[in-house]
């Protein structure tokens, strides 16, 4: 899965305002289900205001994503390698956070129970100023947390759907040391060797250990009629 694209659209999906008249205030932690044209990523998120903790498995072996918006910075953590690779949230491997350009348009559609949480559904679309465009809907907490989405970005050479579900949700403090690189971990050259092996999700001695398995094919069936459709 390109990194890119993957935090990108779990930006979107956890702390945007284009989901919501702002950024959730409530900490949680959730089981996480995601569907792109990739394939299907389950994992876990801890979230607290200005920090959210993944983890999932790719290629394999364990990763977790810290993402520190306070800082302004990401860690991207290999326990088998008790190593870690840091990159800039400003930079080009980061979230895009200002959705300023956009023009964004919310539609309350009405209240739906999603996985035990009553949520509010509405819908969303958001236009570029190059035309490209997200339009789908997107459940919501009474807490301000975005239980589901199901979505679809678009320009003009691709599309891209977008699938996000939360179960196990649990709002509480976090502790606060899910959010720090544990004691121990050694932080890894920037360089593109290491950088294009992470973003291609094997950490260094790890992905030697084991051959690489084959990724998950898209799922067919969606059309671009049915992208557009959506973006009615």
């Amino acid at each position: 899965m390109q990194i890119k694209k993957w935090l990108l659209m779990a930006g979107l999906a956890f702390t945007t305002p284009a989901f919501a008249a702002a950024p959730a205030s409530a900490e949680y932690s959730a089981d996480t289900h995601m569907e792109t044209s990739d394939g299907v990523t389950d994992g876990t998120v801890a979230v607290a205001p200005g920090k959210e903790r993944r983890e999932f498995v790719q290629d394999g072996e364990k990763q977790i994503m810290i993402m520190r918006h306070d800082k302004k910075v990401l860690w991207m953590l290999m326990p088998e390698d008790q190593a870690y690779l840091e990159m800039s949230l400003n930079q080009g491997g980061g979230r895009k956070d200002d959705v300023s350009a956009y023009k964004i348009t919310h539609t309350k559609v009405g209240t739906e129970t999603v996985n035990g949480v009553k949520t509010t559904k509405s819908k969303i679309i958001m236009i570029g100023p190059k035309g490209d465009k997200m339009g789908g809907f997107y459940w919501i907490s009474k807490e301000g947390i975005v239980v589901k989405i199901d979505a679809i970005a678009m320009d003009k050479k691709s599309k891209e759907r977008f699938k996000m579900e939360l179960t196990n949700l649990k709002v509480g403090k976090q502790s606060a040391s899910v959010f720090e690189i544990p004691a121990g971990y050694t932080k890894m050259d920037m360089g593109m060797g290491g950088a294009a092996k992470m973003m291609m999700g094997g950490g260094g001695n790890a992905a030697e250990r084991q051959p690489q398995q084959a990724q998950p094919k898209p799922k067919p069936g969606f059309s671009l009629k049915n992208a557009l459709d959506l973006l009615k």
